[in-house]
Parts: structure tokens; C-alpha cells; sequence
């Protein structure tokens, strides 16, 4: 199924008061399901006492966001990270070392890098993604181990 068809799905669902559009053109088919958060209108009404028997009928419209108060966002300093470039996750997955569990370690404590050198990899999705040295120095912290899970933006190495 093209792309675009799929978006053009997606706008149809946001513009529209209906929970789900399910689309089958020959072997392929496509489904989108817009629920609400903490999914208690997905439930059977069986399940959930709080919708009625005759509204899980009707098509639920969504919940209105709910913004954040500013003073609730609130950026986490980095605890016990010496001073210097920090190299930061690009994306969420796992973070590895070493090309593999047989071969040393792309960098180690006390390592000279240049900048474009590789320092780790991150696994996302059964891709491999190379993370490379946005600046040249020495490696002072590693600030994770082999095999751990990352998030976005986490602090991987120090280099000073």
C-alpha cells in the first residue's frame, strides 16, 4: 500500500470522530486505531463500569491534551559527570561497546579519540547505528555499560 494512502488515512482519522478505519485492497491491509489514554473506551463494556452499554456504540471522541505546568518540566542535571564534551545518545536502543562480545571495546578510559572516530554502537530496531566522536580528546568518563538500554539524549562518554 503506498505511503501516501496511508497518510491521507491518518489526516481522515484525526479529521473524523471515529476510533478506528481498517482498509483491504487484495493481500494487503491496513488498520489504525485512535484510542484514549489509559485505553479504559477500548475496553468492553462488560470490563469497564464507567462507559455504558449504549455509548460503546457510539464513535468516542478524544480527550482533550492536557498541557504540563512550566514549573513541572524540569531538566535533569547528570549526577557525578566530570567536566568536559559530553557524547550523547542520537536515539533510543542498546548500547554496545564493542562490534561484538570477541573484540576490545571501541574506546577505553584514558583513550585519545579524534573527532568522527567511532566510540560505540547503538542497536535500534535491528539496526546498527555507529556513534562517532563529535570532537577530539580524551576519554575521561563511560558513563554506561555494555548491553544496556539507552534513551534519547543520554550521556554516553566524557571528553575532555
Amino acid at each position: 500500500m503506498d505511503i501516501r494512502k496511508i497518510k491521507k488515512l491518518i489526516e481522515l482519522l484525526e479529521d473524523s470522530s471515529l476510533t478506528e478505519i481498517e482498509i483491504v485492497e487484495g493481500e494487503e491491509s491496513v488498520r489504525l486505531s485512535r484510542g484514549s489514554p489509559g485505553g479504559a473506551a477500548m475496553m468492553p463494556p462488560a470490563m469497564n463500569p464507567n462507559v455504558h452499554a449504549a455509548a460503546w456504540s457510539a464513535p468516542a471522541s478524544p480527550a482533550p491534551a492536557v498541557a504540563a505546568p512550566a514549573e513541572a518540566i524540569v531538566t535533569q542535571e547528570e549526577p557525578d559527570v566530570p567536566e568536559g564534551e559530553l557524547v550523547r545518545a542520537p536515539m533510543v536502543g542498546t548500547f554496545y561497546g564493542a562490534s561484538s562480545p570477541e573484540t576490545d571495546a571501541f574506546v577505553s578510559l584514558g583513550q585519545h579519540v579524534k573527532e568522527g572516530e567511532t566510540m560505540c554502537i547503538i542497536e535500534a530496531m535491528k539496526m546498527f547505528n555507529q556513534i562517532e566522536a563529535e570532537t577530539s580528546g580524551t576519554v575521561v568518563a563511560i558513563l554506561v555499560e555494555n548491553g544496556q538500554p539507552v534513551e534519547f539524549d543520554q550521556p554516553l562518554f566524557v571528553i575532555r
